[in-house]
């Protein structure tokens, strides 16, 4: 891949998960990229598929962006704290 088809991946990426993720989840994204950025790579990824495929049938919020962290990561135990 040529460097100018990863920089359209990436904005066409970033562009659909603003679309898919409510602000909140949007946050917890931002939050586990500074934690793991490989684990939000990945998670973008997959939101990024499910979203071509059109298997995506409502906007992601942060309930249900939890539960795919714990799909992504089940071995890990993930401690989230409410403010």
């Amino acid at each position: 891949m040529k460097k100018s088809d990863i920089a359209q991946f990436e904005a066409l990426k970033k562009e659909v998960i603003r679309k898919i993720l409510t602000k909140e989840a949007l946050e917890r994204l931002g939050r586990v990229k500074i934690a793991n950025p490989l684990i939000a790579t990945q998670l973008e990824i997959y939101l990024f598929q499910l979203y071509q495929s059109g298997q995506l049938k409502e906007i992601i919020d942060d309930k249900k962006l939890k539960q795919i962290l714990k799909v992504l990561i089940p071995d890990k135990k993930i401690k989230i704290k409410r403010k």
